[in-house]
This record gives structure tokens, C-alpha cells and sequence, in this order.
């Protein structure tokens, strides 16, 4: 079976930056989504479209069809205050916020006495992703898995 709209998939993948460090991989755990809901970044998605069990798929991924590119105005200075109960502030840390546009996750910046700088950036954002994907199943989403958008929303509602 073809991938396409509606079609469950399982993927193997090793994410490479353009230094050719490996950032993510699928370590012999495989990925099943829902193909066609949204559920990876939109070029790898497209990318994948056609293919079938045991085709393996080389592509680069622009930030434009990955994680967007890298806006300085999702860097910002809060006050201190706004972490409240967690005593050691680190960089690196991330958080997840409000704002305007909803909920976020912001990454720590830069720790100082009265205040934290946060990037709301996606770690990824602003980068090329340089994906090697093996195809390792594909079959038809069953009626519970489309309504849902999502497979591991059903298998959770299956089980409840």
C-alpha cells in the first residue's frame, strides 16, 4: 500500500543538521502517525507521500516546511517572579507559557538576578533537517483513527 491521505505509517528516521549531526533519531523504536492530519512537519510529510513498506526516502526539509524560521520576537526578558516555585533556574530549561498566540514552550536563554530571557522559538527553527527514512509499514487508518486525527488518541480512547 501506497502512503496517502488517511494511511497509518511507521517510519525509521535519523534527523541530521546540515553540520551532519545526527539531532534526532527513531533508535529502533519506529514512529507510527496518521498521514495527511498534521502530525509531522509538513515537508517530511509531503516527502513521504507515494511511498511504500521498505522504500527509503532521503530529504532535506526547508524551515519554510519545518519548524519555520527563527523570529527574534519570540525572544524575550521576563521577571523572575514568573517561575514561581522552581528554585534553580538553568539554560536550557524549557517551560510551558501563555501568550497572546496561546500555549507555548519557551526555552531558557539567560538567567539573571531579577530577570530570564526565553526563546519561544522551536529548538529546530531557522534550520535546513536532512531526513533518511525507511518505510516500515503502511496500511489503511480505521474509522475511530480519522475521526481522531490522531492514532494514539484512538488506541487511548479504545482502551478507556
Amino acid at each position: 500500500m501506497e502512503i496517502q491521505q488517511d494511511s497509518v505509517v511507521t517510519i525509521h528516521y535519523v534527523l541530521r543538521g546540515d553540520d551532519g549531526e545526527v539531532v534526532d533519531q527513531s533508535d529502533g523504536q519506529p514512529l507510527s502517525y496518521l498521514h495527511g492530519h498534521s502530525n509531522l512537519i509538513p515537508g517530511l510529510e509531503k516527502s513521504l507521500d507515494g511511498h511504500e513498506p521498505g522504500d527509503e526516502v532521503e530529504t532535506t526539509v526547508t524551515p519554510e516546511e519545518g519548524y519555520g524560521q527563527y523570529n527574534e520576537d519570540l525572544v524575550q526578558n521576563v521577571s523572575r517572579d514568573a517561575f514561581e516555585g522552581v528554585d534553580n533556574l538553568e539554560v536550557g530549561m524549557s517551560f510551558r507559557a501563555e501568550s497572546d498566540a496561546g500555549n507555548m514552550i519557551v526555552t531558557i536563554k539567560e538567567v539573571g538576578d531579577e530577570q530570564v530571557t526565553v526563546d519561544g522559538n522551536h529548538v529546530l527553527a531557522g534550520q535546513n533537517l536532512n531526513f533518511v527514512v525507511t518505510v516500515a509499514d503502511v496500511r489503511q487508518a480505521t474509522s475511530d483513527e480519522i475521526e481522531q486525527g490522531d492514532i494514539a488518541e484512538a488506541a487511548a480512547n479504545d482502551s478507556e
